[in-house]
């Protein structure tokens, strides 16, 4: 049976450690953990050099993802957003296959013309995200965008982010059944509320966990999916096994043989 790919958000680590520490120490920890792919973040970059990095991930067998916190349509905006080009660049840079990035401000008047020419430029596949924002967070704009990525045949999958979705009231069950057979990525988040009212990403409970199962249901077998919530304790290695353990036999059931 194929292991499905599981990567780990590096913003897991919580960012002070990985400013603290620079995202290369991490490499070590999800080769000895059994990730298959590391997700790099650009907005807890310090000291990184591109080429060590690429160079290590490919020493370790792994794969990278890179996310970058530019929306792909800006308000008001034809074109896609000019940070798109150094976001790829930076993405080909870190020898990573794919960019997420999130929505932004989707429109029936943004230009995919434009878009499809800048990602036939680079061979960087592009995953949009659901984000927190009114803008990019709800599930409509993603229909409207990914019927026009099917009308202009552009290569684009989805980054679902199954927390984020509360942040804006939507439902992940419903996003899932809409938009599941878009999606190349899953992010996995639980989401608990603090006493000051606050939505906050927590570790998955078992709970969590079968739901998760319920919505991988909707998406293509075997579909990448990372952590991105906190990964925080002495034993990182120790720690990041259990949860790759975890994310890796997510919908796996499907495939295992029915008991006689």
């Amino acid at each position: 049976m194929n292991k499905p790919a599981v990567s780990i958000s590096l913003s897991s680590y919580g960012a002070e450690l990985v400013r603290q520490r620079g995202q290369d120490f991490f490499i070590d920890v999800l080769a000895a953990a059994g990730a298959d792919r590391i997700e790099w973040r650009e907005e807890l970059l310090t000291r990184e050099v591109p080429e060590q990095l690429q160079a290590a991930t490919r020493a370790q067998g792994l794969q990278s993802i890179y996310s970058s916190p530019s929306e792909l349509w800006l308000a008001g905006q034809a074109r896609p957003n000019p940070e798109l080009i150094n976001a790829l660049q930076h993405a080909e840079a870190f020898g990573s296959k794919w960019l997420k990035v999130s929505l932004g401000y989707f429109t029936d008047n943004c230009d995919l013309q434009a878009l499809k020419q800048l990602l036939g430029a680079s061979p960087v596949q592009l995953l949009v995200e659901n984000d927190q924002t009114l803008q990019g967070g709800r599930i409509e704009p993603f229909q409207r965008f990914f019927a026009a990525v099917e009308q202009h045949d552009l290569p684009i999958k989805m980054t679902f982010d199954i927390g984020n979705w509360q942040w804006q009231d939507q439902s992940a069950a419903n996003a899932a059944r809409l938009l599941g057979r878009h999606v190349g990525y899953v992010h996995c988040k639980a989401v608990a509320r603090r006493a000051d009212g606050k939505l906050v990403a927590v570790p998955p409970a078992v709970s969590d966990l079968h739901l998760w199962e319920q919505l991988l249901r909707h998406m293509a077998q075997g579909v990448m999916r990372a952590a991105e919530y906190p990964l925080q304790g002495d034993d990182l290695v120790a720690l990041t096994t259990e949860h790759v353990a975890a994310l890796a036999r997510l919908g796996q059931s499907r495939l295992e043989p029915a008991h006689v």
